[in-house]
């Protein structure tokens, strides 16, 4: 299979022109407020896909970025979740078509590498490669400010603008009858969510687990855990609001960790052993050592929240012991052709709170308001609305 760069290479100078001008927040600098600037677009290589954003969720990652603690080239278009309409494909672009409504993944990968044979796509080579300098999947810039220079864009996506361009194998068609304001928190959030309760940790009928941390992928990995068909759910969090959340959405059980040992009720609850599966959303160090102490011998941790990659953090040593097993998951193992159809149908069935995840709708000049909003632990998701 050819890499991307080895496809547009083939394909000469095979573009299409599309001369689109259009909104998107542009992040100049660390701390600075994002500003609503005039984009284009002026051609499409080979495997690019335009796409028309309907709707992005406001995700800590973007975040991140606009704090500093998550080190991106300058200026920049946030934006990794969300979903929309293709108006337009390049010349070999494959598996979508003009008119399809599709989720967008932040995950493209060669299909070639050490890490894509192994069937681990989130460690693609080419994927890991290009990602610190937030261009597209084939090593360019894909959007420039009109009377500026070239634009970056976040984890190959770039999606709070009124358009933008990705690769096909990021454009997933999906039924057009799901909303997109719900659709867009399928592309991050719910997938990472619902994924490592599903694929990562593959929770049985019967099983016991916990997830610390209720916010938009807490909540996702709670409906998962529903679905999987475990009986003992418990939530941990700190913000009663976000514990009424998870009780709506399936949890059996609720902790508040400044009032409750979380460790204490896993175990009154299990006999003394621990849960079968602690799921981790919170990102902080105390959430991290409650995971193994909360969990039996012999039971799955899975960590989905992240701090400073620089930081270090230290664990009872007793508590790593008796063949727990401990994995770090970033996209809950995602198969996106695969995995968001099939979140798409358990929302249209019921069986996938989608719009509980939803705090509040706004629109793109609101969008400094919504970060603000996020950081100070508001909102479990703001999702920024586009005109249709």
């Amino acid at each position: 299979m050819n890499s991307p760069t080895d496809m547009n290479r083939m394909a000469g100078a095979a573009t299409i022109p599309v001369n689109r001008r259009f909104r998107a927040a542009v992040l100049h600098g660390v701390n600075q407020p994002l500003r609503t600037q005039t984009v284009e677009v002026t051609a499409l290589a080979a495997r690019d896909v335009l796409v028309r954003v309907r709707a992005a969720g406001l995700c800590h990652t973007d975040l991140e970025v606009i704090e500093g603690g998550l080190r991106q080239p300058m200026p920049i278009v946030l934006g990794h979740e969300a979903a929309g309409v293709v108006e337009a494909v390049g010349p070999m672009a494959q598996g979508v078509k003009v008119g399809d409504h599709v989720i967008l993944s932040w995950n493209p990968h060669c299909g070639h590498c050490f890490y894509c044979d192994q069937s681990l796509p989130i460690l693609c080579e080419t994927y890991l490669a290009n990602t610190p300098r937030a261009q597209g999947f084939d090593g360019q810039s894909k959007a420039r400010l009109v009377g500026g220079g070239d634009l970056h864009q976040l984890m190959y996506l770039g999606a709070f603008g009124e358009y933008c361009v990705v690769q096909d194998q990021q454009a997933v068609p999906i039924p057009p009858q799901m909303p997109f304001d719900q659709a867009a928190l399928i592309g991050c959030g719910v997938m990472t969510g619902v994924g490592a309760v599903l694929n990562v940790a593959q929770v049985r009928p019967g099983q016991s687990v916990m997830v610390v941390g209720c916010g938009a992928v807490g909540l996702a990995a709670l409906q998962g855990a529903r679905l999987g068909g475990a009986d003992t759910i418990i939530a941990v969090d700190l913000q009663d609001g976000r514990l009424t959340a998870a009780r709506a959405m399936g949890a059996t059980h609720l902790v508040n960790p400044g009032t409750q040992d979380a460790t204490d009720v896993a175990r009154s609850l299990t006999s003394g052993r621990g849960v079968d599966c602690v799921l981790e959303s919170a990102g902080n160090e105390r959430a991290f050592r409650l995971t193994v102490e909360a969990v039996r011998p012999g039971g799955q941790v899975v960590w989905l929240g992240k701090t400073d990659v620089d930081r270090e953090i230290a664990f009872r040593w007793g508590s790593l012991m008796q063949e727990k097993r401990i994995r770090r998951s970033s996209y809950g193992d995602a198969r996106p052709k695969r995995d968001f159809p099939f979140l798409c149908r358990a929302a249209l069935d019921g069986r996938l709170d989608l719009s509980g995840l939803i705090s509040q709708r706004i629109t793109l000049d609101q969008i400094n308001q919504g970060s603000a909003a996020l950081k100070a632990g508001e909102t479990i998701r703001s999702v920024i609305l586009f005109d249709d």
